[in-house]
């Protein structure tokens, strides 16, 4: 095959070896970019397993547990030599740590930065601490580098434009997307049910997150109490790990919601369309910075609908599906009542098939060409 473009694509962490937004996403966008006739090698924190999974199309500049300096430093090093081996036509920086070493290297090439998240920002709600200075200074560093910005959602564009005042022209929202192929399984809930070991006549919520502060999962767990005294069988299986994970299963005892909720842990890639099918719908709590919510789309691949509260980029995946599947507001009596007025029958259960055409919009094979035409625009 002739390629038109070759691309330099800085990542994070390796997606097979770390799971997360970005690292799915960038992950994917490696697989669907030689379809729109693009060559990308890409560098990533990962281990020696990286290169022989991807047939060194993308290699692993360190690994995770080398102190914050020797990561840098090693980035620079992989940066620069990659540059002078591949000779790429643009580099791409999905997150700007890994990118921030490498800046002035790049007086030859195009440079695009997939805006994930305001790092600062999300280390800040997270840990509780004020937006660390530092960081902040890398990322408007980076970012202001760029030719060209590509944000997940209008949210995102906005904490561009007024937090770091980057030129509005110099922004481009394209959705995540997913390869909705994987997640459009051909059984019925109660199957799937069954075949994961979960009850069959329970009115059954699943959310798979990152159990950290921003997920608004303290909320979630707040609603259910108040779910449960109209549906008493209520059940949230809740899949994903993190930091706060004592906390959530201590809160949850405290509540009495022992028999209401299930703490599944990590739930790999082979179960989770599987999951997302068993459920009667999936729910996104988000309190604060999320940028678009793969989730939202995966969900609704398999067919499942999903109640989304109203932060950053959630809304405007949903809004035009059906805004009823909105929250009012991102706290707990809102999410309460949205739920129990679907449980109910009062908001109406979308159709299996009207949600998997409905997420056909953020299919690789629809956000591609976008991304494509992003980075020739970049470059002229």
């Amino acid at each position: 095959m002739t390629y038109n473009i070759r691309t330099l694509q800085l990542g994070s962490s390796w997606f097979p070896e770390h799971s997360g937004g970005l690292e799915r996403y960038y992950f994917d966008l490696i697989q669907h970019l030689i379809n729109q006739n693009i060559q990308s090698r890409g560098l990533v924190i990962g281990t020696n397993a990286v290169e022989k999974s991807t047939n060194n199309r993308v290699s692993a500049f360190s690994q995770k547990n080398l102190p914050l300096l020797q990561r840098l430093y090693n980035a620079r090093i992989a940066t620069k030599k990659l540059i002078n081996e591949f000779n790429p036509d643009l580099v791409c920086v999905h997150f700007a740590l890994y990118g921030f070493p490498a800046a002035d290297l790049l007086s030859r090439q195009a440079l695009v930065v997939h805006f994930h998240g305001p790092w600062a920002q999300e280390t800040a709600v997270e840990n509780g601490k004020n937006r660390s200075a530092i960081k902040y200074y890398i990322e408007k560093k980076v970012y202001r580098k760029a030719n060209q910005l590509i944000v997940l959602s209008e949210a995102f564009k906005e904490i561009l434009i007024k937090d770091y005042r980057i030129p509005v022209d110099k922004i481009s929202v394209v959705p995540g997307a997913i390869d909705t192929e994987k997640f459009n399984i051909s059984i019925g809930k109660v199957e799937a049910r069954k075949k994961l070991g979960w009850p069959t006549d329970r009115p059954t919520l699943f959310v798979v997150r990152r159990l950290s502060r921003r997920m608004g999962l303290e909320n979630l767990l707040i609603a259910l109490k108040d779910v449960r005294k109209k549906f008493p069988d209520v059940l949230l299986m809740l899949a994903g790990k993190g930091n706060m994970a004592n906390e959530l299963a201590k809160s949850a005892d405290e509540m009495g919601l022992k028999n209401n909720i299930r703490f599944l842990g990590f739930v790999p890639d082979d179960k989770l369309s599987m999951a997302y099918r068993a459920a009667d719908f999936t729910v996104v709590p988000s309190t604060s910075l999320e940028g678009f919510g793969l989730i939202t789309a995966e969900s609704m691949a398999t067919g499942t609908p999903v109640l989304v509260t109203p932060v950053g980029g959630l809304p405007e995946i949903i809004k035009p599906f059906n805004p009823e599947w909105i929250t009012r507001d991102i706290g707990s009596k809102a999410i309460s009542e949205s739920i129990i007025s679907i449980l109910s029958g009062t908001t109406k259960m979308p159709s299996p098939e009207s949600c998997q055409v409905y997420a056909n919009r953020y299919d690789w094979k629809a956000v591609t060409p976008k991304i494509s035409a992003i980075y020739r625009e970049a470059m002229s």
